[in-house]
C-alpha cells in the first residue's frame, strides 16, 4: 500500500527530517511562524482543547535569561539559533472550551473542574500539539532542535506562570554547518506493533 502523501513530502516531514544542532544566520520571521501555526492548529486534540501555548524568544535579553536555564550542552545552540520557542501547556485551557467545543460547552465543568484532570489533559494534548508544531516547521522548510534538557521550574518562573507548564524548548531556523548528528537506529514495525 502506498501513502497518499507524495514521496518528496514524506522525506521532508519524516525520512530526511533531523534534529538540527546548528543553524544559519537566516532570520525566521513572525509570518513564517504564523503560517506554521495556521497549518498545525487543525491537528486534533481531545475536546478540541488545544492547550499548547508558544513563547517566541526574540530579544537578546530574553535569550540570555533562557540560556541560563538550559543544560550546558544546549546553551551554545540556544544562544545562536535564529529563533527559540518555549512550548508550554496551558493548564487552564478549559476556559476556552465553550468556544472550542460548542456542541458540549458543559465539558469545561463536567470533565475539567479538577486541576489534576486539566493538567493531565493539557500535558498529553500539549505534547501532541508540540509534535504537530515540529512537523509544521519542517513543512515550512525550517529545521527544529527540540530539547528537554533545561531547568523546567526555572523556565516556568522566568517566562510563564503557575498555570502554564513548559514542555520543551525548540531552536528554529535553517540548518547550519554540520547541523546533523548521525541518524540513530529505529525500532522495526514488529518491535512496535502487536495485533490482538
Amino acid at each position: 500500500m502506498t501513502l497518499a502523501l507524495d514521496t518528496a513530502a514524506q522525506d521532508l516531514l519524516f525520512r530526511e527530517a533531523r534534529t538540527a544542532n546548528t543553524f544559519s544566520d537566516e532570520p525566521v520571521t513572525d509570518e513564517q511562524i504564523q503560517a506554521v501555526y495556521d497549518l498545525v492548529k487543525y491537528g486534533p486534540t481531545a475536546f478540541n482543547g488545544t492547550p499548547l501555548r508558544v513563547v517566541l524568544v526574540r530579544s537578546e535579553e530574553a535569550r540570555e535569561r533562557l540560556v541560563a536555564h538550559m543544560a550546558e550542552g544546549n546553551q551554545p545552540k540556544t544562544r545562536t539559533a535564529p529563533l527559540v520557542a518555549i512550548l508550554a501547556a496551558d493548564n487552564e485551557f478549559h476556559e476556552e472550551l465553550p468556544t472550542l467545543f460548542p456542541h458540549f460547552p458543559q465539558a469545561k465543568d463536567v470533565f475539567f473542574a479538577e486541576r489534576s484532570a486539566r493538567e493531565g489533559s493539557a500535558t498529553v494534548n500539549g505534547a501532541l500539539q508540540a509534535a504537530y508544531f515540529l512537523i509544521g516547521l519542517r513543512a515550512a522548510g525550517l529545521a527544529a532542535g527540540p530539547m528537554t534538557g533545561f531547568d523546567f521550574a526555572g523556565v516556568q518562573k522566568e517566562f510563564l506562570d503557575d498555570d502554564h507548564t513548559p514542555l520543551m524548548v525548540v531552536n528554529i531556523g535553517k540548518p547550519g554547518e554540520n547541523a546533523w548528528f548521525p541518524r540513530s537506529p529505529r525500532l522495526s514495525y514488529e518491535q512496535v506493533v502487536t495485533t490482538v
